[in-house]
């Protein structure tokens, strides 16, 4: 079940109106990292997870905290359009030519189809997508997606915040990035402890057999660049991070095969192939008549 309380975790209330910044917060709201993605991340895997205790129940908890995050970002949204209207956001276009450019003002569909609200769509207004979501049902490989849509997240309310200097929308921010930092922490931290409790392992994933792997292949760095300083890097030489190889750098691929020959679908797809035009033609008078 869920049940709604209405209150805020955080206080999202804006010191004046700004159609312009409400425009760019929809990204850390609807954007790929956005809220609304970390949020329903979180909820397929915890709905997908398949072990009972601490690592589901982790998934629920701030799955059910990144919901309340979305609330707050739709509440300080609807709040910065709530008494700017059109003339303002247009004049504050004007008097910068690149963001008039690149902007131009508040979000048409905001004002049409939401009536001044936030909608599920990033700053260009795409519409949110389910494709944004991990959840593989892999905790190791799930977690370390997590951390990462943390770092992108943060990432980006990091460079809105340096966008606005309203007091209120810093604050708010500020406590986002805050919480951002906590669930980074937390879910690099949930990685690890599979590992070492023996839960899941690198690599993953690690219950498929390693016999049905081209072993010779797996450790061998092989550098399809002419950039040569890759191969300073520890991912180079040295043991690997599951512990069950030692890194080796070629430059350049070891392993060749000659390309094979090209493929001849069906004449229905009437694709170009290398018969005389006049075979297929013939073919398709003939099938005319059958």
């Amino acid at each position: 079940m869920f049940f709604h309380r209405q209150e805020l975790q955080f206080d999202a209330r804006p010191e004046k109106p700004d159609a312009i910044f409400a425009r760019r917060m929809q990204e850390v709201l609807g954007g790929q990292y956005g809220e609304i993605t970390v949020a329903m991340q979180y909820g397929f895997q915890a709905w997908n997870a398949h072990i009972p205790g601490k690592y589901r129940d982790l998934l629920y908890g701030i799955g059910a905290e990144e919901f309340g995050h979305v609330e707050m970002l739709a509440i300080m949204i609807a709040q910065l359009l709530e008494k700017a209207p059109a003339e303002q956001s247009e004049a504050a276009a004007k008097s910068d030519p690149v963001l008039g450019a690149v902007i131009g003002g508040m979000d048409v569909q905001a004002a049409i189809v939401a009536g001044a609200g936030a909608r599920p769509v990033d700053s260009n207004g795409n519409p949110w997508q389910g494709s944004y979501v991990t959840a593989s049902g892999n905790l190791l490989a799930d977690f370390t997606a997590n951390a990462n849509a943390e770092m992108q997240g943060r990432v980006q309310v990091a460079r809105i915040y340096n966008m606005t200097d309203d007091k209120g929308v810093r604050d708010m921010l500020s406590f986002l990035l805050a919480r951002d930092t906590m669930h980074q922490n937390q879910w690099i931290r949930a990685a690890q402890e599979l590992r070492e409790e023996g839960v899941e392992d690198l690599p993953v994933p690690s219950n498929f057999p390693l016999s049905n792997e081209a072993r010779e292949h797996a450790y061998k760095y092989i550098n399809f660049s002419d950039g040569a300083a890759a191969a300073e890097g520890s991912w180079a030489s040295g043991p690997t991070p599951d512990g069950k190889g030692e890194f080796t750098y070629l430059d350049g691929p070891d392993t060749s095969v000659p390309m094979p020959p090209p493929t001849q679908p069906d004449p229905r797809f009437y694709g170009t192939d290398a018969k005389p035009n006049i075979i297929d033609k013939a073919e398709g008078v003939i099938r005319d008549k059958l």
